[in-house]
């Protein structure tokens, strides 16, 4: 960064999103980070999960970056009151495109992809 360039206060900043990808079983999620999840692992089995994180004193921005580095899937996200919904409407828009994508591959429609992907939550 050069002196013309003025820098963000660290609070103002928004963390990227994670990529979407395929999970293998049929799935649209957010990347996981190995070593998020592996952290996510030693702490529960010492006393400290996800439902006592969720009691914590967190900011949004940070409880949506952590839902994205822990793999969770993009249709769950949008059950989330924390998660940004602006992010969330581009990773619907990723995962629209990821289907449409596969049905190509697959020749089936989008439609059926999607009605199938529903079908899995039901």
């Amino acid at each position: 960064m050069n002196r013309h360039q003025k820098r963000m206060p660290r609070s103002r900043q928004k963390h990227p999103m994670q990529p979407v990808v395929w999970d293998g079983r049929r799935v649209i999620r957010f990347k996981a980070n190995k070593i998020v999840n592996y952290l996510l692992e030693w702490a529960s089995s010492r006393g400290c999960n996800l439902n006592d994180l969720a009691r914590m004193d967190f900011a949004k921005d940070d409880r949506t970056q952590f839902a994205q580095l822990i793999g969770y899937s993009v249709s769950g996200a949008g059950d989330l009151p924390y998660f940004d919904r602006a992010l969330l409407a581009r990773a619907d828009a990723e995962a629209s495109k990821l289907a449409s994508q596969r049905a190509r591959r697959t020749k089936r429609t989008r439609k059926e992809i999607e009605k199938e992907l529903h079908d899995d939550y039901d």
